[in-house]
């Protein structure tokens, strides 16, 4: 698919009565090469027919981490034991959660499987979800059970400096309930994981669906060992370079020793590898390409997000068939868009919105 092609197909998700003018409008361009892009959509299966009919079929599932995330932010240099001035938030978040969030405001189609309480937090998650067009029909509700909690303080530059997460619930998310929603895991597009899930679950997942792609959110160093020796199980993976130390033995200090923990990894059979650099950017590699991008320039209101908005980009870019440049690119803006809102998730991102970045650039 085009990028106007997505820009097109975006606008009619948004509404899906919108005139071939009124695109056309928008975009700048003539009703006529609209037409044509239109007729493009049909014949690649992502339109129906006349009445711009979105052909529904097409969906991802996100099998992870549901909680309620209470931030602290500092608004003044943050000082250890001791009392800071600053705000708090509450939203719901969890890594597979926030994934399938940004996925469903990106217009991809996306359930949930995940566990949460029947409580207080476990409601505001339902109605976060809800709200954000998330199918969470699937999801563990345990009654008598606390949902997950995630409790961090960020620093006056908006990066994390300590959390604590209490995600005891995601072990009930296990094997047997997993095999219930076996339908629904055989027929999806693409399907993500982090490494809450335990590690049985993980192996269960890709020893029973080997004909499925898989993407991993490695979460974080220790996590991540859950995951070392079944890594070549997985199409995408997106480690920073802690976690790709981890995956790897390979201690990375210099740019060689990056060299050398991507071969590895696709030697171990991962399709593609995106390790993040921070302010760095992106290295890229598969068997064939290995590309370099830096980030736009952002100001950083809140680094939790960043991570979780380009694992969906990457989802977004291989179910629409993006060229690797362009699927780093959105990514990389999906992951600006985070980083400039206080908010986990930035209540802004879209496909429309991102495209039109890239577009200008």
């Amino acid at each position: 698919m085009t990028l106007r092609e997505k820009e097109i197909l975006s606008m009619i998700r948004a509404n899906p009565m919108i005139s071939q003018q009124e695109i056309a409008y928008c975009l700048g361009i003539t009703r006529s090469s609209v037409a044509v892009h239109i007729s493009n959509l049909i014949k690649k299966g992502y339109v129906k027919g006349k009445g711009y009919v979105l052909n529904e079929e097409t969906y991802v599932t996100v099998i992870g981490g549901a909680n309620v995330d209470i931030q602290g932010f500092s608004l003044d240099k943050l000082k250890l034991n001791d009392s800071n001035p600053g705000k708090v938030k509450v939203s719901a978040g969890g890594v597979g959660r926030n994934i399938a969030e940004n996925l469903s405001r990106l217009g991809i189609r996306t359930k949930l499987i995940s566990a949460f309480g029947d409580d207080l937090y476990g409601e505001k998650i339902s109605d976060e979800c809800r709200a954000a067009g998330i199918d969470i029909d699937n999801c563990l509700i345990l009654k008598n059970i606390s949902s997950s909690t995630y409790l961090s303080v960020l620093d006056e530059n908006g990066d994390m400096k300590v959390a604590i997460s209490d995600m005891n619930i995601i072990d009930f998310l296990n094997i047997d309930f997993i095999k219930t929603k076996a339908h629904i895991i055989e027929n999806s597009s693409a399907i993500i994981i982090d490494t809450n899930l335990s590690q049985e679950v993980i192996e269960y997942l890709l020893n029973n669906y080997k004909n499925k792609t898989f993407f991993i959110d490695t979460v974080s160093t220790t996590k991540a060992r859950k995951v070392k020796d079944l890594i070549g199980y997985f199409h995408t993976i997106k480690p920073n370079i802690y976690e790709t130390e981890e995956l790897t033995g390979i201690k990375i200090v210099e740019n060689k020793d990056i060299e050398a923990a991507t071969e590895i990894l696709l030697n171990k059979g991962v399709k593609r590898v995106f390790i993040t650099l921070g302010e760095r950017g992106v290295l890229y590699r598969d068997k064939l390409t290995k590309k370099f991008v830096k980030p736009p320039t952002v100001k950083v209101l809140n680094a939790t997000g960043a991570g979780d908005a380009f694992m969906a980009g990457l989802v977004y870019g291989y179910i629409n068939d993006l060229e690797i440049q362009d699927t780093i690119q959105f990514s990389m803006y999906a992951s600006e868009m985070a980083l400039s809102h206080e908010n986990t998730i930035n209540p802004n991102i879209s496909a429309e919105n991102i495209l039109r970045k890239m577009r200008s650039v």
